[in-house]
């Protein structure tokens, strides 16, 4: 019963990513063309509102490597946001930015205000004044990150189902961030064939788990190694002194061939062979004191440094598109967070898109080596997009493995080594 409810919801998966027969595909494009949704303000339209709203809608397997699992499926609100920016002169513009994430059976409440709900909040809220041509600089609720690009994706336009989970790219989710989000100044610019973005922010004071230290999920004697926990803007030193209250990150890269827009922070995953991208980059996440350590009662500092390179080559028949990068993260000795760890990680990511038919088969790996713990934790996806309209209008059916992250509930309640599941997206934005 088990292995054909996976074949039954895999088939399911198939038939609506496989391309719509020839016939169907001869329908008039100009059906799915549309414009964006832009209040002009002046006459020319160089002054503007710009409105964009998505939904991403799930259908999940429960974990296929569970011993004796019922199989379930399982439907969620993945994503569901409201986005607006305004350019109201050459030189300013601001943007806000309200959603929900991860809406499910298991959360939803009676009326939908009452509980532990996933509820409509504040992503971005910035504003953005241009000093020169090749320096911006703004202020706010922001999304212009360092360390690396994946770091600074648009869910918009991901080539993947989703971000690499473990979020290693998004180390700091909730731990001193408002869900990928810091409070603070930043400063940009595209001098060039050079981009750099660089900020200065505040870390927020309520980590996820109270900033523990998750090594002895990793142990089997249940004992941590390390005595650090994320909490050093929360703890005063020995003269009763505030610290750990900056957080620095930035990143920079070089585009060998097109250039890529810096209005918006957010990095598309593929372009679908409409720019031809060859780029390097490199980036940084700094915390001074920003870890406490509880035996010795003092700070220390977090450094996490990355390099990353991104290829998109449009071809005849369609696109290849591969990304990878590198992450060193220094927490401190023996430090796991609830995303990352003193260790390294490496992921990288390659696809092709078959224009004719308007699907993109890819798969994703992610490898992180931890110092304290003594398996590598892996991420595998393997998946295939099919394109109704672009990033506009697409389902993606992919088979996701994590394997040795015992700080995953999904496993850990299990007591299994693997967490792995069929999942399915239809994801529409306009």
């Amino acid at each position: 019963m088990k292995k054909l409810s996976i074949w039954l919801f895999f088939l399911i998966a198939c038939l609506f990513v496989l391309p719509t027969p020839a016939n169907a595909q001869e329908v008039d494009e100009d059906l799915h063309k549309y414009k964006p949704l832009k209040l002009s303000l002046n006459e020319d339209g160089s002054k503007y509102v710009r409105f964009i709203m998505w939904h991403q809608v799930w259908a999940t397997t429960s974990n296929l490597s569970a011993e004796n699992a019922k199989p379930q499926l399982n439907f969620s609100m993945r994503r569901s946001r409201f986005l607006a920016f305004a350019q109201i002169s050459p030189r300013f513009l601001f943007l806000t930015h309200i959603g929900l994430n991860s809406l499910s059976a298991g959360n939803q409440t009676s009326l939908g205000n009452n509980g532990d709900s996933p509820q409509f909040f504040l992503h971005d809220a910035w504003g953005e004044l241009k000093i020169t041509d090749d320096i911006y600089v703004g202020a706010g609720l922001h999304y212009w990150k360092g360390l690396t690009r994946q770091s600074n994706t648009s869910t918009l336009n991901l080539m993947t189902l989703d971000q690499a989970r473990p979020f290693v790219h998004w180390h700091s989710l909730g731990i001193t961030d408002q869900f990928a989000r810091h409070l603070g100044v930043y400063f940009k610019g595209a001098p060039g064939k050079l981009e750099y973005r660089l900020a200065f922010n505040n870390p927020g004071r309520a980590p996820l788990g109270s900033g523990i230290d998750y090594s002895a999920n990793f142990d089997t004697t249940g004992v941590a190694k390390s005595n650090l926990t994320y909490t050093g803007v929360s703890s005063r030193n020995a003269d009763g002194d505030p610290m750990g209250n900056l957080v620095m990150e930035g990143y920079v890269k070089y585009n060998i061939w097109d250039n890529e827009s810096t209005k918006l922070p957010f990095y598309p995953g593929t372009y679908l062979g409409k720019k031809k991208i060859l780029s390097i980059g490199a980036g940084f996440f700094l915390h001074p004191n920003g870890m406490y350590d509880n035996f010795l009662d003092e700070h220390q500092s977090v450094s996490h440094l990355a390099l990353d390179a991104m290829l998109e080559l449009p071809m005849d028949a369609g696109s290849l598109n591969a990304y990878a990068s590198f992450i060193n993260f220094n927490y401190g000795d023996n430090y796991i967070s609830r995303w990352g760890g003193t260790g390294n990680s490496l992921y990288t990511q390659v696809g092709y898109l078959i224009k004719e038919a308007k699907v993109m088969p890819y798969v994703s790996f992610n490898s992180s080596s931890f110092e304290a713990a003594d398996d590598p934790i892996t991420e595998l996806n393997a998946g295939v997009n099919y394109f109704v309209n672009g990033h506009h209008a697409k389902i993606t059916a992919e088979y996701h493995l994590i394997s040795k992250d015992y700080r995953e509930s999904a496993i850990m309640l299990n007591s299994q080594e693997n967490l792995s599941q069929f999942r399915l997206q239809l994801h529409i934005f306009l």
